[in-house]
């Protein structure tokens, strides 16, 4: 298990991944507001982790683990996001900085009950797929497509 942290860096290069095609150091730094000793920093506890591959001014590439966790992460975040600003009606911004917090602090079981009462109070797809936030299958399903892609409004 990673820092909320770590976790943030994580999400931060996947998302930069998909925008840009590769990650650098100063963009994960200019993204994440902070220094480039500090990326430098996680990146080696991410490479001990055997979540990213990395050498000091070379490429910065996710490991399959640390791809999948990045999906994992964006996928909670989404589903809270969807909860706070589908079904409890919070305005945008507050919904998108909640979810934030929110998501660090529950874990996968909490999250996947969520997730099944978000979608059936909001009639997106049928979850009795068995739908669980570690399994792949899920993320491609109809209910994928029926909400906001938080890989392309992270930025924003």
């Amino acid at each position: 298990m990673i820092s909320k942290s770590l976790e943030e860096y994580l999400k931060t290069m996947y998302v930069l991944k998909k925008q840009n095609g590769n990650v650098r150091v100063t963009d994960i730094a200019e993204k994440m507001n902070c220094t480039k000793p500090s990326v430098n920093k996680a990146l080696n506890n991410l490479k001990t982790a055997k979540l990213v591959n990395y050498e000091s001014y070379g490429t910065i590439e996710l490991t399959p683990e640390g791809e999948n966790l990045a999906k994992k992460i964006l996928e909670a975040y989404d589903i809270v996001y969807i909860f706070l600003k589908d079904v409890l009606n919070l305005e945008e911004k507050e919904a998108e900085l909640e979810a934030e917090k929110i998501k660090s602090a529950i874990n996968d079981n909490t999250i996947n009950s969520l997730a099944k009462y978000v979608h059936k109070v909001l009639d997106l797809t049928d979850l009795n797929c068995g739908y669980d936030i570690n399994k792949e299958k899920c993320r491609c399903c109809k209910r994928r497509t029926a909400k906001i892609n938080s890989e392309e409004s992270y930025g924003k």
